[in-house]
């Protein structure tokens, strides 16, 4: 491979806030990626801005730097199970996996779902215990159950011959053993060259490229992202593009790109080994095999698992419509949807019986309420139903449904709740141990009683707990599980809220709102503390005598409303209820706004059971 760069995929993989981005930030500022002068901002990688706020990792990309004459292309891919998809395509395209394990937390669920992939297509990980700075860290116990794990997954004698270095990612070192202290990550860079052979040269055999990855860009369209495996890749020539459904189209290569850095740059040609980008095929899809015409060899179809989630994207038909969205037709909604899809392959969207209503599905609350926040942020307008889980029927015709592994880990005194929570919710304990006043449960239970219950939990254990959940698999139907237990307070004015009717309503449950709050009539203003619905008045202002009562308005404090965030809001509704997403607000309202509304859908539905 003298005549050609050496090239080396690796693949930065982990559970939620472990340091994968962090990881990868060491990566490019150790490899003289920035200039000197260049002002750098932590977690480069995570540049959408919802990334940013929420400090996850929600789409896998792409890097590259240089060591020793040698590129490595470097995926840092999203650790939350809600975007597993991601995980299972980019995998394929890397020579080996950096396996990022928390000193205290050690392997979490979305551990084990990440690692499974990468054992399964033969790939040889690296284990990196990360966080050794941590006073609680107990990394060799963690190894141990690093160890564990892949014997679990049946990793073979190979992959478990894996590497074990230690580090601070946040702080650029990486270590060979516990004892042996470091100020880089030379040992990481130096280990993953010793453990995992360059890509070999392959630029004679005939040409073979799969794409695992879109994009798109608003000039040159939607882009596609995969390894080229063999042969080499020059644009402006025409290939054959075969899709998974057998059908095999002869198209040119009008844009060929590869990562430097952080960019991706234009080339003439690409070589073997290398992860491209590539335009010109406005059909484009995963898993298609781009071939040359004289030796057409499609790729082993890519599977993508089955959405677990939907829940119905409605037109706003809010009173306060288009007062704030550019976008609030029925033709806007269905033209973003499908622009989604385009590169959202965990994605899946279908028509209902109404035109201003489309069914959208997905792996999971946070995967669709991602795309939510992206629309508000673009200036749409929708309201959004409770997610609903999709149930499927087994080779017998029984009705089954998703199960997920939860663990949760928080101070001990609130193990007692959580526990009656989650049988509540048709779970099934697996296992529980302490250490250090804190209890970490791990729980199996039906995704659909698991809808709701972050907020619970986190307002159970005062924000100390933590909660990691992952699809383990279907199970048949556990039966009904109860809905939330408290009522909603509906307006039945249309105005604005008035801080005398908020204080009188304060007593009878938590409102979501504060004064001079604009309402609509079926708008929910707040919780009820009782298990019905009250129909309020917002709007009722104290009555006007010729007395003046000094300080009687001041002394009216009101307790601070509760203020949802889009995930929240979503799992608190019930089936009757939607939430509005415009730009600049929130809501949360009943499908029939006025009472006559709400008792006739109430009939249909007693009527249709």
């Amino acid at each position: 491979m003298s005549n050609k760069e050496k090239i080396l995929n690796i693949a930065v993989i982990a559970h939620v806030d472990a340091g994968k981005s962090t990881l990868v930030d060491a990566f490019l500022r150790q490899s003289d990626v920035f200039r000197d002068n260049e002002e750098v901002v932590n977690c480069i990688m995570d540049s959408n801005d919802l990334e940013r706020e929420r400090g996850i990792t929600i789409y896998s990309k792409n890097c590259s730097v240089i060591h020793n004459g040698v590129k490595i292309n470097i995926v840092d891919t999203p650790g939350h199970a809600d975007f597993s998809s991601e995980v299972e395509r980019i995998i394929r395209t890397v020579d080996t996996v950096i396996l990022l394990v928390d000193a205290s937390e050690g392997p979490m669920p979305q551990t084990r779902f990440v690692l499974s992939k990468a054992l399964e297509i033969g790939l040889k990980p690296i284990l990196l215990i990360n966080k050794i700075d941590k006073k609680d860290q107990r990394a060799e116990e963690v190894v141990d159950e690093v160890y564990e794990l892949f014997l679990d997954l049946n990793a073979n004698d190979e992959q478990l011959d894996f590497p074990i270095l230690y580090g601070v990612a946040r702080e650029g070192r990486v270590q060979y053993d516990l004892k042996t202290p470091s100020d880089n990550i030379d040992p990481l860079f130096d280990t993953i060259l010793k453990h995992c052979d360059v890509y070999p040269d392959m630029d004679e055999e005939p040409l073979q490229m799969q794409v695992s990855a879109l994009a798109y860009d608003e000039y040159i369209g939607r882009l596609g992202i995969g390894r080229l495996y063999s042969g080499v890749l020059k644009q402006g020539q025409q290939y054959i593009r075969c899709n998974q459904s057998g059908l095999n189209a002869k198209e040119s290569l009008s844009k060929l790109f590869v990562y430097k850095g952080l960019s991706r740059t234009s080339v003439p040609e690409a070589h073997s080994g290398d992860i491209v980008v590539i335009a010109g095929m406005p059909d484009i899809s995963i898993g298609d095999t781009i071939c040359t015409a004289d030796h057409v060899e499609p790729m082993e179809h890519i599977e993508i698992e089955e959405p677990t989630l939907s829940m119905n994207f409605h037109v706003n038909s809010s009173p306060f419509a288009g007062q704030s969205g550019k976008y609030v037709t029925s033709r806007n909604l269905k033209e973003r949807l499908e622009k989604e899809l385009e590169v959202n392959v965990g994605l899946k969207v279908e028509p209902t019986d109404s035109a201003d209503c489309f069914k959208v599905s997905g792996r999971g609350e946070l995967h669709i309420s991602v795309l939510i926040e992206n629309m508000r942020r673009e200036g749409y307008e929708l309201a959004v139903s409770k997610p609903e889980v999709i149930l499927h029927k087994d080779e017998n015709g029984h009705k089954v449904e998703p199960i997920e592994e939860v663990v949760c880990l928080a101070p001990e005194e609130y193990s007692g709740t959580i526990i009656n929570k989650l049988n509540l919710r048709k779970g099934v304990m697996q296992d529980m141990s302490e250490e250090n006043g804190y209890v970490k449960i791990v729980y199996t239970a039906p995704t659909r009683g698991l809808l709701g219950f972050r907020s619970e939990f986190i307002n159970d254990t005062h924000g100390e707990g933590t909660l990691v959940r992952r699809i383990s698999g279907y199970e048949p139907y556990k039966g009904e599980i109860a809905q939330r237990m408290e009522g909603a307070m509906i307006s039945t004015e249309t105005g604005e809220a008035m801080t005398y009717a908020l204080w009188n309503l304060q007593e009878r449950g938590q409102l979501f709102i504060s004064p001079q709050t604009p309402v609509y009539e079926g708008m929910i203003i707040g919780q009820s503390s009782k298990n019905i619905d009250l129909d309020v008045n917002p709007l009722k202002n104290k009555k006007l005598t010729a007395i003046r009562s000094s300080g009687r308005d001041e002394a009216m404090l009101l307790t601070p409303p509760k203020i949802f965030s889009l995930e929240e809001a979503l799992e608190w509704i019930n089936d009757d209820e939607l939430v509005e997403v415009t730009p600049d607000a929130i809501r949360i309202r009943k499908k029939g706004l006025t009472a006559l509304d709400r008792r006739n859908l109430y009939r249909q539905k007693m009527n249709a059971q």
